[in-house]
């Protein structure tokens, strides 16, 4: 077996993974190695070319997840999760979100301390180069973010309809949070089209730093620890060789590989639920009963409508506006999110037999905060085997209860007379699906997910036994390893989290380079 020695490794070249690689390199003295299982994405037009994203779905590109059979949910669901550098923001649909400070005070008091949003919206300003203007957004980072211009007049109709039904036009990533609100999105898109993903943003501008070493095609099958419990790097297969190869890490290793995978490598090297290990034959080093466990999303229906008018045929990612609102009183952040589409959505229904169109628009509603928690376990302790995951989905009935307000919400918004000119036939559900068990059917048969799954290797306070990692981000129960990628989140964010995730890896990194610096002193 080979070996190679650096001062850092980061396993994944993800959201996460390509900013904490990007940070950790910018000291020249530091050597640091990136590790991907998928390819690059340099000259790759379907993935840089971010209204191509739904090509990518269960694509060469994606490790397409099926999940577990569903007591109250859509069986037939898959996870998408990427596999290109980038990770999934080179796969998704560049909406661009702040997280709302009450999300990361939620963090906080979950035990996250150093998380709330006096301590992360500067690394978020550091991050980003936004076109709105104002020293709450920064415009010097590696990440652009611009506003989707109001070019779709049944989008521009649909944001009439909602100020009609009493939720507002507002400004996204303003600096505020939005209970009730409705606007086109912000995205990570530079202005020629080309989705500015983690991977455009951090890695293209510095791939000959000479001390940073790219090893994509680099599958992870197990990390490595010496006697006491030290991470000393990685095992990986190289897919050029079919060999394995030992990644040594003189000081850490960051873990980055998403909320299905981290945990995934996590149990493979020992580190997980002990019961669960030993079922499938692995030696337990540390029992972290979290570890795959605490799984969140963001489930998701949909409402389809024939369009009485073309629809638009350009798009800058075709899936244009949210609204938010709430579905109860007292809340202090929105409990129910739409995305609009303006295209077809069938990808759950045409197999009921549901009527399709080629010429329509969609809402999805989705739970921001679902209560429903899921599991990833080994289906074996083989690393080529995808992975048992289970998201649980309506097992807790808050979940359904605001899904179908949302289906009820859709239509008496695009009921109004300002949609008149753009709604023809309601497709599905359809006009005979009225009463919440008609829908809740529906819903339960037909729903997808935004694919936002996080939670699964939370961190915590440090004597929380059901978190895996402490604020810092270092795994408990072993040292010199750390977790950076969404599966930290204690909650997943109200909303589309990608710009929080990158966020996570401009910690991971500040965080790590403190720790150098306090043990040089």
């Amino acid at each position: 077996m080979s070996e190679t020695e650096y001062d850092y490794v980061v396993v994944g070249g993800g959201s996460a993974g390509a900013a904490v690689a990007a940070r950790l390199s910018e000291d020249p003295g530091t050597a640091v190695a990136l590790i991907e299982a998928g390819p690059s994405d340099l000259g790759e037009d379907v993935i840089l070319q971010v209204t191509r994203w739904m090509e990518l779905l269960e694509s060469g590109f994606d490790w397409d997840y099926p999940i577990e059979p569903q007591e109250n949910g859509n069986s037939f669901m898959r996870h998408a999760r990427a596999k290109v550098l980038g990770g999934c923001s080179s796969h998704n649909s560049c909406i661009a979100f702040w997280p709302p400070a009450e999300d990361l005070a939620q963090w906080e008091r979950l035990g996250a301390e150093g998380w709330g949003s006096q301590s992360t919206y500067p690394l978020l300003r550091k991050l980003e180069n936004n076109e709105l203007d104002g020293e709450d957004h920064g415009h010097e980072g590696p990440v652009r973010i611009r506003q989707i211009p109001d070019h779709d007049p049944c989008g521009v109709a649909l944001l009439d309809a909602c100020e009609a039904a009493g939720i507002p036009r507002v400004q996204f990533n303003d600096g505020s949070t939005v209970t009730s609100g409705a606007n086109f999105f912000q995205i990570n898109v530079r202005e020629d089209g080309v989705r500015s993903s983690s991977s455009v943003s951090y890695l293209h501008p510095i791939l000959d730093r000479p001390n940073l070493t790219l090893l994509t095609g680099n599958r992870a099958k197990k990390l490595n620890f010496d006697a006491g419990n030290r991470c000393t790097g990685v095992d990986v297969e190289d897919a050029g060789t079919f060999h394995t190869k030992s990644i040594k890490a003189r000081h850490e290793v960051v873990l980055s590989a998403g909320a299905i995978d981290s945990p995934k490598l996590l149990m493979l090297s020992g580190i997980g639920p002990a019961t669960h290990l030993q079922e499938v034959g692995i030696d337990v080093r540390v029992d972290s009963p979290g570890v795959g466990s605490h799984l969140q999303d963001h489930p998701e229906g949909v409402i389809q409508w024939e369009a009485k008018q073309p629809m638009i045929t350009d798009s800058p990612q075709w899936w244009e506006i949210g609204i938010f609102t709430t579905t109860e009183e007292g809340l202090d952040r929105p409990d129910l999110m739409f995305h609009y589409g303006a295209v077809p959505f069938d990808m759950h229904t045409a197999r009921w037999g549901y009527p399709t169109t080629e010429n329509g628009f969609c809402l999805t509603p989705n739970v921001t905060h679902a209560r429903s928690r899921g599991t990833v376990r080994l289906r074996t302790m083989d690393y080529r085997d995808k992975p048992l995951v289970d998201p649980r989905y309506f097992t807790d009935p808050h979940d359904m209860r605001v899904m179908v307000a949302g289906i009820k919400l859709a239509r008496q918004i695009v009921g109004r007379e300002e949609m008149a000119q753009w709604a023809g036939e309601e497709l599905y559900p359809g006009p005979d699906v009225q009463t919440d068990e008609q829908i809740q059917d529906y819903i339960s048969k037909t729903h997808n997910t935004v694919y936002h799954p996080a939670g699964t290797v939370r961190m915590g306070a440090a004597d929380d036994e059901s978190s895996p990692l402490d604020p810092q981000l270092r795994v408990k129960g072993v040292s010199s390893l750390r977790v950076a990628d969404g599966s930290a989140m204690p909650e997943l964010t109200t909303v589309n989290p990608n710009i929080t995730t990158m966020m996570i890896g401009e910690k991971c990194a500040e965080m790590i380079k403190s720790a150098a610096q306090a043990d040089q002193r």
